[in-house]
């Protein structure tokens, strides 16, 4: 039986992931995680699905912003906010990609930008966002009794955050859903004429990759804790 190279590339890679802290800083490491994951994210749109689109950072900085604010104002635990701030991503991206999902080529990926970009000012001009300051000062706390304020503890948390959201995609892709995505990618109107309701695969892929993103951005708040217009900007 022949295996593939993924078969020993995954295990190699989580092993090294779980000695990196010994090796390189951690909040670098964290970092690195959380746009890995937004690319994940992103490539669930574009590389499986063929749709481009300048909007991600909507779903990156709404996730941060709301996890931020309800951790640091309402209270929440750490899990809650991002949990709360994914959701959110998530229904954001339902309402871009309904108006933006029925659009083909250059003209999907500029209505995303301009949504994206409505959303940015929306967030310059917001109270709770803190304007240019940002939203500062939001607290670690604690998850499942562990203390995020020791950044080898919350680093080894971000990677299992990564792992979990990384299976979830894989199992996407390799699912007769990603098959779909995948011929929607190759010729939408072969898959139009096999009966697939294209407009709703998209649409699906879309939301998912937006919660995705956004659990990118909300994991990025517990991490450098404060969210930015920087985490907006397209």
């Amino acid at each position: 039986m022949k295996l593939k190279a993924s078969q020993f590339l995954y295990p190699v890679l989580l092993i090294l992931g779980l000695c990196a802290p010994a090796l390189v800083y951690p909040i670098l490491m964290m970092k690195v995680l959380c746009f890995a994951l937004f690319a994940c994210a992103f490539n669930l749109m574009l590389g499986y699905t063929g749709l481009l689109s300048f909007g991600h950072a909507a779903f990156f900085g709404s996730a941060a912003y709301v996890a931020g604010h309800a951790i640091k104002v309402w209270s929440f635990g750490p899990l809650a906010g991002v949990i709360t701030g994914t959701l959110v991503a998530a229904v954001l991206g339902l309402i871009i990609g309904l108006l933006a999902i029925r659009r083909q080529g250059i003209y999907f990926s500029m209505i995303t930008l301009a949504l994206a970009q409505m959303v940015f000012f929306l967030f310059l001009q917001a109270p709770f966002t803190g304007g240019e300051d940002g939203l500062q000062g939001v607290p670690r706390g604690t998850i499942l009794g562990l203390d995020l304020n020791n950044d080898i503890t919350l680093y080894y948390v971000v990677l299992a955050i990564f792992v979990l959201a990384f299976g979830v995609i894989f199992r996407i892709v390799h699912s007769p859903f990603g098959e779909v995505l995948k011929a929607i990618r190759e010729n939408e109107s072969r898959a139009i004429s096999l009966g697939y309701d294209v407009t709703r695969y998209k649409l699906l892929a879309f939301v998912l990759s937006a919660g995705f993103a956004g659990l990118a951005g909300a994991t990025k708040v517990l991490v450098f804790k404060f969210a930015t217009l920087t985490d907006a900007h397209w």
